[in-house]
């Protein structure tokens, strides 16, 4: 515990003694301000501004609407999307599938017509060949007997054949690219159904409505924002320090901020050092205008500390001493 108020006493010290040197005063508060870092949302299509759910001044918890486009393009779109998918769902169910059981019945149904002819064919054959032999006929009639016997022995083959084919599925390769245009009409809903659901846009964590860029009604062009937020996490304190007390700075050092109208100090962390100074001397540095370097410093409130702060407010800003982190031998 002394060691700790031992070095915050030698660092106001140190702060104190090197102002007083530059500027003849040993005020160690240092001008600054709150500065907001604004998230602008915007739709990446174009359209009339059919919905403004937000006014400025409005406090909008995360996930809350804030304004939303007209749809009616890409809602349509997404209907013929969908639609694809819808048939091409189907095209492939049906090549997984044989045909209707009332066709593969007409072709059984066919198939015994074969087979009766063929019997017929063949009791003809027979025939024939006894009266040929018997030389009643001419061989030429043989031959025509022959002929119809094996043409329905042929028909009746194909009807057989056709039975199975009716009975199986869709060849591999068929399935497989009916399967990909699936794939393909899928993508292009899902791709749909993203446009439609950018035309509406939502605040992506709590935050105030700093500013609202369009009316209703009006036409907005792709990608200009509409409604601008300010988190509070998004609120920082800018202030300057001279050159002589940058390297006693480091990320994480507690500050305390003043405000007009604030009961308290807030507290604050140095999250930014400036590499380059905000101002130079026209000259070569000497000791005496190296006195002219600033270096910009950004520090961090809570959110809810944040809150106190509005962006453009001045603040004076005092520089702690780092905590004293070493732990004593047991």
């Amino acid at each position: 515990m002394k060691s700790a108020v031992l070095a915050s006493l030698t660092f106001a010290a140190a702060l104190a003694a090197t102002l007083s040197g530059c500027n003849g005063s040993a005020n160690d508060a240092f001008p600054g301000y709150a500065e907001g870092e604004y998230i602008r949302l915007a739709a990446p299509f174009a359209g009339n501004l059919d919905t403004l759910s937000v006014k400025r001044g409005d406090s909008v918890a995360a996930n809350a609407p804030l304004f939303a486009l007209e749809q009616e393009n890409e809602r349509a779109a997404r209907e013929e999307a969908r639609s694809r998918v819808r048939r091409t769902q189907s095209q492939l169910e049906n090549l997984r599938k044989g045909k209707r059981p009332d066709e593969v019945a007409a072709i059984r149904a066919q198939f015994a017509q074969a087979e009766a002819a063929l019997a017929l064919s063949n009791a003809d054959y027979q025939r024939q060949e006894q009266l040929v032999a018997a030389k009643f006929i001419s061989p030429a009639r043989l031959d025509e007997a022959r002929t119809a016997q094996q043409r329905d022995r042929a028909r009746v083959a194909e009807l057989g054949a056709q039975i199975r084919v009716a009975q199986l599925a869709g060849r591999a390769d068929e399935i497989a690219a009916a399967a990909a245009e699936v794939k393909t009409a899928e993508d292009q809903l899902a791709q749909a159904d993203w446009k439609v659901a950018q035309k509406t846009q939502r605040a992506p964590r709590s935050a105030l409505v700093a500013d609202t860029l369009y009316a209703q009604g009006e036409w907005v062009p792709a990608g200009m924002p509409v409604v601008s937020l300010l988190p509070p996490e998004n609120i920082k304190v800018k202030f300057f320090i001279p050159e002589q007390l940058l390297g006693a700075l480091k990320i994480g050092q507690p500050v305390q901020v003043r405000c007009d109208g604030c009961e308290a100090p807030l507290s604050a962390q140095i999250s930014f050092i400036a590499p380059q100074a905000e101002y130079t001397a026209p000259l070569i540095y000497s000791k005496e205008n190296r006195a002219t370097l600033v270096f910009m410093i950004e520090a961090r409130t809570t959110p809810d500390t944040a809150l106190k702060l509005h962006p453009g407010q001045p603040v004076e800003v005092r520089v702690l001493a780092p905590a004293d982190t070493t732990k004593k031998a047991p």
